[in-house]
Parts: C-alpha cells; structure tokens; sequence
C-alpha cells in the first residue's frame, strides 16, 4: 500500500515517484510534496525527487524552498539542467540575480540555444545594471528567435533603463505586432504615456486591450480611471473605479482616487466611506486622512475633523495651511481659543515661509495649492516594467491542451467532496449514487461532481485513513466489491490512478453489473492515460507504441462508459463525459452525437450544451454552435459569455 506515512521500507519508491508526479500534473502541490518526502525518507541521494518538490514549491511561491531544493538536487547530480532553471528562476524572483546569472550560464553550456535560459538572463543581467551583457543577450535571442515577443519586450525594459524611451516605445510596438496578445506589452506602452505625460488618448486604447485580455486585474481598471479622470471623463472614471473595487473590494488605491473624485463632485458622504476604508487598511495614508478632515469640516463633524487634522500636522508641523483649517474646525466647534492659536501660528508660519523659503525670484505657491498639489492629486498604480524570468511550463497544468482557443468543460467523476458555486449551491442528484449513499455503503458521502478542486491537508490525510479503513474491511470482512470501490474513490483523490484502476476491476469482478464501478474506472483510466502522455519523452511520443497505448486506454475508458449506459441508461453523465472525451480527441461527430442524448435525457444540462457549442464551432457550424453556448450561459455557464464575445469578434 502507498501511504505516505507507513513504513518507508514497505514502499515502491518508483511508483510513488510517479503518484506524486501525477499530483504535480494535477496542481495538487501540497500533495506531492508529500509523496516526494516519501521517497526522500528512503532514499535521500535521489536527486529527483528533491527537484520535483522544488518545482511544487516554485509553483506554490516558497521561492526560498525551491531554491534549496534544487541546490539539493543539484549536489546529488550536477547535471540536471532542469534544476539550475528552476533555481535561477527562483533566485531572480528573490533578486539574488547575480546568482540566477550563474545558473542561467550553466544551464546555457548543455543547450545554448534555449530562449528561456537566454531571455532570463538577460533581464538578470538587466536587473544588476550590465547593460552591455543584457544588449548582447538579447541580440543572441533575436538572432536565433526572431519573432520570440518577449525578447522585444525585455529589449523595452532595457531602453527604459538606459533612459531611451523612442527606442523603447519602437521595440513594444514590435512586440505587439509579433502577439497582439502580449497584456504586458500594452501595460508598459500606457506606463510610458502616462509617466511622461504625453499621449492619454492612446494609453486608454492600450490599457482597454490590457483589459481585454486580463479582465480580473484591478489596477489595470484604476490606471485606465486616472487616465479617464485626465481627459475629463469623469463619468468613464467613476465606472472604472467602481469595477476595480468590485473586483478587490479592499483595493486602497481605487478607494483613494474615487474618494477623490466622489469629493470632486461633492458626493461627501460616499467620499468619507472611500477615505475611511483607505485609513482602515493603511493607517499612514495622510492624502486620505487629509481629505478626510476636510470633509469631517465641510459636514460639520468638527471633532472628527480636528482629529484628522491633528494627525496631518503631525506629520508635516511645518504646513501653513495645516493650521488655517484647523482653526477654523475648532472655531466651528465652539473651541475658539484653540481656534485662535492656531490662526496665530498659520499666520507666523506664512511669514517665515515668505522671508526664508524663497526668493525674489521663485513666487510661493499659495497655501491652498500647496495642500492640493500635495493632497488632492489622483494617483496611479506604480507598475514594474522590468521583464519577469519565464519559466516553460513542463510540470503544470490540466491534461487538456491549455493552448487550444476554447477548452470544454470538465468531465464528471465520483468524489468524497464537491464544490457548489453561486448558481449550484447543491450537488447533481443521480439515482445510484442515492441508493449507495441511502444505504450508508461508504464510510463518506459519496458525489458526481466536475468541481472537486484540489484537496487540504487535513482531506489529503483523510484519504489516507479511509484507504487504510477500507484496507482493514477488505482484509478482515471478506471481499465486498463496495470496498474495493470505495478504497478507489480515495485513490483517485489523491492522484493513485493504477490503483483506483485495480480496485475497481476487482469490484467489476466480484459485482459485473456494478454500474458506478464502471463509471469510475473509465475516469480512472482516462486520466492514468493523459498522465502517461504527458510524462512520457518525446522519442516516447513519436512512436507508434506511445499512440496505440493511447488508443487502447480511450477505448477501454468509451467502453466502461458504454457499459454504464447499458446498465443505466438514464446515467446522464455517461453520456456527457463519453462525448467529452470523444471531443478533446477532435471527433467531433461522435462528441455531438453523446452531448445529444446527455440533453435528451435533461433538458437543463448546461456542461452539455456548452461543450456541444465547442463541437459545433470546430466542425464550422458557428451558428449552432453559438446558440448552443447561448442556451448554456443561460442555464448557469457564465463562461459561455466569454467565448460569445470572442466569437463574434472572430
């Protein structure tokens, strides 16, 4: 048995390696970090596993951790390029770029012509100030990738480092011409714009294509209001402010700037919430504890005005006008002998600053314009124009190809958990996972979700435990296929698909019309297959061997399915999750086929309809397709929208 936790002489180091990295695959990094400490246990002069743990660390943002990890590895073997890339990775983001330097140039003496290693360090060499290195390197890039989009992006960065901001202007637009998808690209042209002061017109048409292609990232939405704000738009502003705080409610800059803008107009009261959420999160914000207490004053709260007020002279005693509106809130308030010292001091200050601050020939800025050019000025968010290391994306992602235009959505499995969403706040009902959880067959509640999500620590040593409970039934109660089944249900939660593909073949056998048993090892086998593919190497991959492997595994996961429906025809997700399978291997005809009976049997499944629309789209039937998405957004799949927009854009 796998147990991270037993015994480590009882275990099959090889088999764990692959567990965990089928885990790495999976996003599921807490996980496999646990089976990578397995093997580490039992044998700590490995050198992989100590470099697949740093890459679930890298991706989990303990940067520190992977970089020990890969120093691990590498002491173990110093030839495994894969971990100097990591390790410089993590360094630069930890800025020890000098150090990231030397294992760029390591990693460049086995494969000189890898764009990662060179575009890396050249904005390593960016960051320490070589401007010269960086020139070179980035040539060497271009020269061998003449289109690669980010070499011209890192080439901008270097301009603006030497202060050439033609020459950095002319190498974004070259950038965006090769991928006019670069969000990067526009965000530091509109960054330019806005510094300098020049063309706000066309910094808000390149952050509207930043949004475009990041719709979820707040600052994007409060630089493109600065920038509505000063072309007098106003009414443009307000919304994006508002869209920005709707995406981070606790974002203090859009909070500054609409409570400025709301001041503006005088919309007072909402002003002081906007000033007093700032104040909240960042006590040291004097812009909006300035404002704050002059609008305390313009709303007659004279007492929570002198507060404010206290803490801004506090901060700058030596501020005229600080004192003048000070005064007057005092006065209000019925204080007037602390209202006329500080008109006293406000007046002896101005006169000190006259005769000293300035000359005959420098005119003071009255007090008023001075509190506003420091206070009442909108701000924009500061953003990095230096170029982020890349890394190539080998240990990461879903099985299906994430490159490809549009993905369907997942296929359904049977889970101890599930995910509800604001538009399904209840688990999908299916008649035989009632009649096993009705019976109380399985220790746990047994699901058909497609929104299980990766599991917590706590979850992952649950499963551990049912796997040893359901072990401890099999071994004491005699061989139940309900056992079996439910032993796994928990292999496949923690990534041990070869096992979940036993236990399940011994509850066919035992049960042969065991029609979830079937549903799960179709799953079970889908995924085993997917992960082969996607570890195996590529010489693997270009041989017939590696294709009819695959070809097997999909028929016998299509056949399990086939047997689900002749068991239970009213099994809805067999249907679908048969068609998902036939459409992420592009036969589209079969895929419409089962999204059609899976809509015949319920008229409300939205997966269905929106992942027949992807099969239509493909074959070229756009209009069927896109009526079908359009059914789906409206049954919940608000991820239908998304790709509307972009089809009719196409």
């Amino acid at each position: 048995m796998l147990i991270p936790g037993r015994a480590s002489a009882q275990i099959d180091t090889d088999k764990v390696m692959t567990i965990g990295r089928n885990a790495l695959y999976f996003e599921d990094y807490l996980l496999s970090i646990q089976y990578f400490n397995e093997v580490i246990k039992v044998k700590p002069y490995l050198a992989d596993p100590y470099f697949y743990r740093a890459v679930a660390k890298f991706y989990l943002e303990d940067y520190s951790g992977a970089e020990a990890d890969c120093s691990l590895a590498i002491e173990r073997n110093p030839f495994i390029v894969d971990a100097y890339e990591v390790r410089g990775i993590s360094r630069q983001t930890l800025q020890k770029d000098s150090l990231a330097i030397i294992d760029y140039d390591f990693g460049l003496k086995y494969l000189p012509e890898n764009k990662t290693f060179l575009l890396n360090k050249a904005v390593a060499q960016t960051n320490v100030k070589d401007f010269d290195g960086a020139e070179k390197t980035f040539d060497r890039v271009l020269q061998i990738y003449p289109k690669y989009d980010n070499a011209y992006l890192g080439l901008a960065s270097l301009r603006l480092e030497r202060g050439d901001t033609i020459g950095a202007l002319d190498r974004i637009g070259k950038c965006i011409e090769l991928n006019a998808n670069n969000a990067e690209a526009f965000i530091m042209r509109a960054d330019i714009m806005i510094k300098n002061k020049s063309d706000y017109g066309k910094a808000v048409d390149d952050l509207s294509s930043a949004i475009t292609l990041r719709p979820k990232n707040a600052d994007l939405f409060v630089n493109r209001a600065f920038l509505k704000y000063q072309l007098d738009d106003y009414f443009g502003a307000m919304s994006d402010f508002d869209y920005a705080i709707n995406l981070e409610p606790n974002n203090v800059t859009a909070h500054l700037n609409r409570g400025l803008l709301r001041m503006e107009v005088e919309d007072n009261n909402k002003a002081i919430e906007d000033f007093s959420l700032v104040i909240d999160k960042d006590p040291s914000n004097i812009v909006a504890v300035y404002n704050r207490a002059k609008l305390y004053q313009k709303t007659r709260q004279y007492a929570k005005s002198v507060a404010d007020f206290n803490r801004v002279i506090e901060k700058f005693p030596n501020m005229s006008m600080l004192y003048y509106l000070r005064s007057e809130s005092k006065r209000l308030m019925g204080d007037m002998r602390g209202g006329e010292a500080d008109y006293n001091h406000w007046r002896g200050l101005s006169k000190k600053k006259s005769k000293d601050e300035y000359d005959s020939k420098e005119k003071a800025l009255s007090d008023e314009q001075e509190a506003a050019q420091r206070f009442k000025q909108l701000v924009a968010v500061e953003n990095d124009n230096s170029v982020k290391p890349e890394y190539a994306n080998k240990y990461r992602g879903k099985v299906q190809n994430r490159v490809a235009a549009i993905e369907p959505l997942p296929m359904y499995t049977l889970s101890y958990y599930d995910r509800p969403t604001e538009l399904r706040l209840n688990s999908y009902y299916q008649k035989e996972v009632d009649i096993i959880n009705a019976k109380n067959y399985l220790r746990d509640k047994l699901y058909l979700t497609n929104s299980v999500g990766n599991l917590s620590e706590e979850q992952i040593k649950l499963q551990f435990e049912l796997i040893r409970h359901y072990t401890s039934m099999i071994e004491s109660h005699g061989r139940r296929p309900v056992d079996y089944f439910g032993r796994a249900i928990s292999h496949m939660l923690v990534r041990n698909f070869d096992s979940a593909v036993d236990d399940l073949s011994a509850a066919i056998r035992l049960s042969p019309d065991f029609a979830l048993a079937y549903f799960a090892r179709a799953m079970a086998m889908y995924r085993k297959s997917a992960i082969e593919q996607i570890s195996s190497t590529v010489a693997e991959k270009s041989s017939q061997i590696a294709a009819t492997r695959e070809r097997q595994d999909i028929r016998i996961a299509i056949a399990d399915l086939d047997k689900v429906i002749e068991l239970s025809p009213n099994l809805v997700y067999a249907y679908y999750n048969k068609g998902t399978i036939y459409l992420e291997h592009n036969d589209f005809t079969s895929a419409i086929s089962c999204f059609t009976s899976a809509i015949n049997l319920r008229a409300d499944f939205g997966e269905a309809y929106y992942n027949r629309g992807i099969a239509y789209i493909q074959l070229g039937n756009n209009e069927r397709g896109m009526s079908d998405l359009s059914k789906a957004g409206e049954l919940g799949i608000m991820t239908s929208y998304n790709v509307l927009k972009r089809m009719r854009k196409l």
